[in-house]
């Protein structure tokens, strides 16, 4: 038994929940220095080399479907860093998580004829309308730019979701993550170059404790934890995200949300238990509700 085995599940994915959600707070200190596109660039090489480090792929014996599947894993991933990364420069990282996290939340609810589900659903759309503070902000004062990329973060955090479950079915190990993670840094390689002349070394630093904060640390937390951990357990705990995004952003950033925002982000909090934690039996296997993003 490893000293990894003698530390609850729970806390494993809550330390990873910790993790990726302060990596968050400190990308955002790096996003109005340089860009967006760099941030995430930075982020994602650092995280990739690691992880060929740890994982060494095999490269030969997959098929043109598994190949097929980790590109459009890798777009995905991307996808939704850079998208997540750019409303930063807009929105308070709680409010960013929060929108973020409709994403996964409309997957798990897709399809269900359940009334629960349905008033779960409900619950996060009125959520949302508070966190993003659309009734209280004129028009002209409101962050549409903002609120669009923390939306479409969260539609490419949905098909994350689906091509991770498909590329830990057709790659071994983390082989699929890692060769993903090398396809997500040719995606956001163009905008990355574009803010790169602004990069220094200290951003460089900053970049590494990113990488190690949001991508290596929370994956191998989430990894160990789900050998052990029942779905239900998993995706309850995972709601928590945007209530540790807020503190995050609190005492990293300084960022006070208002009482209306934190009304609409407990509402996006209790919707999320309601699909995720509850999405499954508590006798059910471990399994892959979600993962963490941003």
């Amino acid at each position: 038994m490893s000293r990894a085995d003698l530390v609850p599940a729970p806390l494993l994915v809550l330390g990873g929940v910790v993790s990726v959600q302060f990596g968050g707070a400190l990308a955002a200190t790096l996003v109005p220095e340089i860009g967006a596109g760099a941030s995430v660039l930075v982020r994602l090489l650092f995280a990739a080399g690691i992880m060929l480090l740890i994982a060494r792929p095999r490269l030969r014996g997959h098929t043109r479907e598994a190949w097929s599947t980790v590109l459009l894993f890798g777009l995905a991933l991307g996808g939704m860093n850079w998208s997540f990364y750019a409303s930063l420069a807009h929105l308070p990282i709680g409010v960013a998580v929060t929108l973020e996290f409709i994403g996964p939340l409309l997957l798990a609810a897709w399809g269900s004829r359940r009334p629960r589900d349905i008033a779960a659903v409900i619950a996060a759309a009125g959520g949302v309308v508070l966190v993003s503070e659309i009734t209280q902000t004129p028009l002209s004062e409101l962050s549409l730019e903002g609120i669009g990329l923390a939306l479409l973060a969260g539609a490419f955090w949905a098909s994350y979701i689906v091509f991770s479950a498909r590329t830990g079915s057709a790659f071994e190990k983390l082989d699929g993550l890692t060769l993903a993670m090398i396809v997500a840094v040719a995606v956001v390689l163009p905008a990355g170059l574009a803010g790169w002349e602004n990069v220094s070394t200290e951003h460089l630093a900053k970049g590494l404790g990113i990488a190690v904060l949001s991508s290596v640390l929370p994956y191998s937390l989430e990894l160990m934890a789900l050998r052990r951990l029942s779905a239900t357990v998993f995706g309850i705990l995972l709601s928590l995200e945007p209530a540790v995004a807020a503190l995050a952003g609190l005492i990293v950033l300084g960022q006070v949300l208002s009482g209306v925002q934190l009304l609409g982000m407990s509402f996006v909090v209790v919707a999320s238990v309601l699909v995720l934690g509850f999405a499954r039996r508590p006798d059910d296997a471990p399994g892959d509700l979600t993962e963490t993003g941003g």
